[in-house]
């Protein structure tokens, strides 16, 4: 039986109801002389191995446990009672499909964007922007009108060094939404703009106006740009090198090093694997 499948009886129920106030418990009345319940019973298993997490699924056998059936009012077997904050907020009597159940229950369980939110915020406070990346780019994909969720992405994207994106993100919140967050990812987006432009940044590229073609130029810049995480830049530059000498100094260790230091999930990786791949082979 899954963790989250528990069997009730008069001395846990209180500890059951008290659950509830932390997420919805779905309070099955049953007894194994039933057809119905014999039926209902997999399907109410398998609707809460979905939610290991969020959801907890109370077994009440009515052959053993005839006060609690009594004292939920329960009349016809099986029954079916959504339990939040202690109190029945939905249910019904009888068999009801897998897809109804999902769909009743779909008002009381957290949205698949608050779980990704709720993942990311352990590894924001850690500083492990990496690993919270994939996890609020695609809650940002799954709600996009979430601007709680789009400023803690434009948040990683400036501590990754995706300038950009975080500027275009930030320019997509209104006035009225435009609270602390924002103006703490937007100072922090300014800092890291100034740092981008370090003189040494601005000397190569200099230099690189009036020596175009200069490899070790254009290697030393993209160093540069990889150490104020302007990592599209030095990409883009060292792939320049590599098309005309694919074993020109430290350019193909450079190109991996930069490719296995950005996030899973960033489409910038998987388009410059792509180009590598094509001058390889």
């Amino acid at each position: 039986m899954s963790a989250n499948i528990k069997a009730v009886t008069i001395e846990n129920v209180r500890e059951l109801l008290e659950l509830s106030f932390s997420q919805p418990v779905l309070f099955y009345f049953y007894s194994e002389r039933s057809p119905a319940c014999l039926n209902l019973g997999p399907v109410l298993q398998r609707v809460a191995q979905t939610y290991p997490d969020a959801l907890t699924l109370a077994v009440v056998d009515c052959d053993q446990e005839q006060q609690l059936a009594a004292h939920f009012g329960v009349r016809s077997l099986p029954t079916v009672l959504f339990i939040k904050e202690g109190q029945p907020v939905d249910g019904f009597a009888g068999e009801e499909p897998e897809q109804a159940i999902l769909q009743r229950l779909s008002a009381f369980l957290p949205k698949p964007e608050d779980q990704l939110l709720q993942q990311a915020l352990p590894l924001l406070e850690q500083q492990n922007w990496t690993e919270a990346y994939p996890l609020l780019k695609e809650a940002n994909e799954l709600a996009f009108e979430r601007v709680d969720i789009r400023l803690q992405l434009a948040l990683v994207q400036v501590e990754l060094g995706q300038l950009d994106a975080a500027e275009k993100a930030l320019a997509t919140v209104l006035m009225a939404d435009q609270d602390a967050l924002y103006q703490s990812v937007k100072a922090r987006l300014e800092l890291a703009q100034q740092a981008a432009d370090s003189p040494e940044v601005k000397a190569l590229e200099q230099a690189l106006v009036t020596d175009p073609d200069n490899k070790e130029l254009q290697q030393q810049l993209a160093v540069q740009y990889h150490q104020v995480q302007r990592s599209a830049e030095a990409l883009a530059l060292l792939y320049e090198i590599l098309k005309q000498d694919l074993n020109f100094g430290e350019a193909k260790k450079l190109y991996l090093d930069i490719l296995a230091t950005l996030p899973k999930g960033e489409p910038l990786a998987s388009s410059y694997r792509r180009k590598l791949y094509s001058l390889l082979y």
